[in-house]
């Protein structure tokens, strides 16, 4: 039995009908490259079914506290149906990337069931006229909630799923154990009781680890280590939305990223990609006619896991801003602007302390941050403010 952090569960108060708040890898795969080349779909349910015990995310669900009074539980469902998760669908003829992404973004537009485990999968066939990929190719989208994990715990799941042998060793079958009793109503209002005598606590020791943390700001920007990146301008990136997404991809050669990095001494992928998103949405808003005087800033999410959380599940997340340097025209010096923004950040990271957003999330009492966080989505007060960032790049 475990709870949901604060961090965790502000993906939940912030899910409202128009905005889901799913991750979703796009996996695509070449059965001719398999010993019988091809695969059915029980093989794939088969590979679900062996890796159930290899990631935490497949078999909890919510199990939430009355009144919402603190944050809910993992606990095990004991009705879990690999099938409900797992699903077969096909595009149409003549399976090319158009109707991939299409239908992508119709699967990734539909919220989670939160009464079962926060996860589905769709393995779609007919991928048969994708540029670059052979005839008969077949698709994996998934869908995890962000409650339930983040890029780390994303990754492990990916890594649950995958063996890196072409002919690995058979893994044992998946033996189901007993589920872990749940907690009883009154056991979990008794600590949420618990949660409200120690939330004025917590919030003290976050104020003093706050005050610190403003000293060492302040002295990094009189020491000229970072610049404060200011009030971001509102793009029409920023806006209301609508539950729809549209999904898009483009392929980069890594062997071209990394030649392109290493034009600038000291310079990352990570920079070379923020590069990238910087010229295109510069090229973007220029074409409307929208593009602001002032760069676009990205907000880039930081794991912050120490050894022992590892396998744990859940978000152990920090966040840098970092410029995309969007009013640099030049490639190249847009390159070099991004890598020493870049190093700024982190610079100003290490200052704040890369934990303190999530210990912040965790002082909050659950009823008053889930109000709070659905007032102002729900009221649009949140479209009307200057934006924290412009984008997402993970």
């Amino acid at each position: 039995m475990q709870q949901l952090s604060g961090q965790d569960a502000s993906f939940l108060y912030t899910e409202l009908d128009f905005t889901p708040m799913h991750i979703g890898p796009l996996l695509i795969y070449d059965p001719s490259t398999t010993k019988d080349n091809f695969v059915r779909f029980r093989d794939v349910l088969a590979t679900f079914e062996k890796s159930l015990d290899r990631s935490t995310i497949f078999r909890r669900k919510l199990d939430p506290v009355p009144l919402g009074l603190d944050q809910p539980y993992w606990v095990d469902d004991e009705n879990f149906d690999l099938e409900f998760h797992v699903r077969h669908i096909a595009l149409p003829k003549p399976g090319d990337w158009r109707q991939l992404c299409i239908q992508v973004a119709r699967l990734h537009s539909r919220p989670v069931d939160r009464t079962r485990p926060l996860w589905e999968a769709y393995v779609i066939e007919g991928l048969d006229n994708v540029e670059g990929f052979p005839p008969g190719c077949f698709a994996v989208f998934m869908k995890m909630h962000h409650a339930a994990v983040d890029g780390a715990t994303g990754a492990e799941v990916m890594a649950a799923l995958h063996d890196l042998e072409p002919y690995p060793k058979k893994r044992l079958p998946y033996k189901k154990a007993a589920p872990a009793e749940a907690p009883g109503q009154l056991e979990k209002l008794w600590r949420a009781s618990l949660a409200r005598v120690r939330s004025p606590l917590d919030m003290a020791k976050l104020v003093s680890k706050g005050l610190p943390a403003w000293r060492r700001v302040q002295a990094g920007v009189k020491a000229n280590k970072f610049k404060l990146l200011g009030e971001k301008e509102r793009t029409r990136f920023n806006g209301p939305i609508t539950p729809h997404r549209v999904f898009g991809a483009a392929v980069l050669d890594l062997k071209e990223v990394r030649r392109l990095k290493n034009t600038v001494e000291g310079a990352t992928v990570n920079d070379v990609v923020l590069s990238v998103v910087g010229g295109a949405m510069r090229h973007y808003l220029m074409d409307k006619g929208e593009l602001p005087e002032k760069s676009l800033v990205a907000g880039a999410p930081v794991n912050v896991r120490d050894p022992s959380e590892v396998g744990t599940g859940g978000n152990v997340v920090s966040a840098m801003s970092i410029s995309l340097c969007s009013d640099i025209a030049d490639p190249l010096q847009r390159l070099r602007a991004v890598h020493e923004g870049a190093i700024a950040s982190k610079a100003y990271l290490d200052a704040v302390g890369a934990r303190l957003m999530t210990e912040a999330f965790q002082s909050m009492p659950a009823d008053l941050a889930a109000l709070g966080m659905r007032a102002a989505l729900a009221s649009g007060l949140i479209a009307q403010m200057k934006p924290i960032f412009n984008t997402v790049v993970t």
